[in-house]
């Protein structure tokens, strides 16, 4: 990768996804060792799910309106300043469970901001032709910093604890910052090509300006459905992915009696497998079409959901996370670069947002559904409906859809960086 910024930022997430991977891990496995509760858990998921639910339907017109590298590390500093408030009551002994339930939704109302925000930002810096490469590094250095987190954090959390840990992560929170401060220098902003601003004209006051480009966005995905469908197969995979830590953690402790070595293994494995799925996602991606590898990396990860109870041992079930955690990587650079290649650059924020809104009410929906019945019914169970929803993801990319109307002069126009 050639362009100075775009190699920063791929060490920055390496680094920042590390310490997140470090925290949300050893998170989990502390509420779950002091409770012994998945709905505790599921609290946690569905308390992330609220920050998310306030701020998605509005934060994608910041985004394409803002310079994304600014938005990206101010997001650092913020999250980075409520972990390390949380590290100095744990080490002064007086964290309380509502502590971490608080810092995981503020840190969730980040995340959310996060990621479409540095999707957009490398969107903005690739050449058209290289997006499909631009996300298979970013990728490897996202799951690349989670591979090391998961083989390291169950032997952190027994020798220096949770509060050792969120330490390690205020301070990746600090290298990130650095580092995108190095990406390039001055306010960069996406400027609206001449049909789009056209539309503004006689818009006035700020609010009615705001719905009118809210409005735009919707309007937009309106007129294409495979872009739809794709953003909607997008929506169930997160949904899946980020509901999948209520299970994970009682997988190691009741089936496989693994403990928190365990727990760091399967997490480890997720992380190794998707790390290695970016040696071969160009040329998989190229040969299958990205819509085949996204129904393909789906039906893996609902086939392993299934599987994964009924492991037995311990290497059996790391061995099905590998696979998961490689049609993983598989499937989110298919469904990133396609949203690249589809979507113009001055609307990328408001559209992710939207199908990130929509992830959102399905995590909060199926963290309640997922913990009660891992809870109160079966843990196979639990893990059987989030298999489901992956099954659903792969068959929304099969459905055949035109793309619609599509505004000619959109297509064409050339969507030139603004300095200011």
């Amino acid at each position: 990768m050639g362009h100075r910024g775009l190699r920063l930022i791929f060490i920055a997430n390496m680094i920042s996804m590390l310490g997140s991977g470090l925290n949300a891990s050893a998170v989990i496995w502390h509420i779950f060792q002091e409770t012994r509760s998945e709905m505790n858990l599921a609290v946690l998921v569905v308390l992330q799910t609220v920050p998310a639910m306030l701020l998605l339907p509005f934060s994608g017109v910041v985004i394409d309106r803002e310079d994304r590298r600014l938005m990206v590390m101010t997001l650092d500093v913020l999250r980075g300043l409520v972990i390390l408030g949380v590290t100095v009551l744990v080490f002064t002994h007086q964290v309380k469970l509502w502590h971490l339930y608080l810092m995981n939704m503020l840190v969730a109302a980040g995340f959310w901001m996060f990621w479409p925000t540095i999707t957009a930002l490398i969107q903005e810096l690739t050449p058209d032709s290289e997006f499909v490469h631009a996300n298979t590094f970013l990728m490897a250095g996202v799951q690349g910093g989670w591979m090391v987190a998961g083989a390291i954090v169950g032997f952190l959390y027994n020798r220096i604890g949770l509060g050792g840990i969120l330490l390690i992560d205020v301070l990746t929170y600090v290298a990130s910052f650095l580092l995108y401060f190095g990406v390039r220098k001055g306010k960069h902003t996406i400027a609206r090509p001449v049909h789009a601003l056209a539309h503004l004209e006689g818009v006035g006051g700020a609010i009615s300006r705001y719905l009118h480009e809210l409005k735009e966005g919707f309007q937009y995905l309106h007129a294409r459905p495979a872009v739809v469908l794709l953003g909607l197969s997008w929506a169930l995979f997160l949904g899946a992915m980020l509901t999948q830590g209520i299970v994970t953690a009682p997988l190691s402790d009741r089936i496989l009696h693994a403990g928190a070595i365990g727990y760091g293994r399967l997490n480890g494995a997720w992380g190794v497998g998707a790390f290695l799925s970016a040696i071969f996602a160009a040329r998989f991606i190229y040969k299958f079409t990205a819509r085949a590898t996204v129904a393909m990396a789906m039906a893996t990860l609902a086939l392993g959901m299934f599987v994964a109870p009924f492991s037995g041992m311990e290497w059996i079930a790391v061995g099905f996370f590998l696979i998961m955690g490689t049609a993983r990587g598989l499937g989110g650079i298919s469904i990133t670069s396609s949203m690249m290649e589809s979507v113009p650059k001055y609307m990328m924020g408001r559209v992710q947002n939207t199908f990130f809104f929509v992830g959102t009410l399905l995590q909060l929906f199926l963290g309640t559904l997922v913990g009660t019945i891992a809870y109160r019914t079966s843990l196979t169970a639990a893990f059987a409906i989030i298999g489901g929803v992956y099954v659903i993801a792969s068959a929304l990319t099969m459905i055949p859809a035109s793309r619609g109307p599509v505004d000619a002069e959109a297509e064409l126009s050339p969507e030139p960086v603004e300095v200011r």
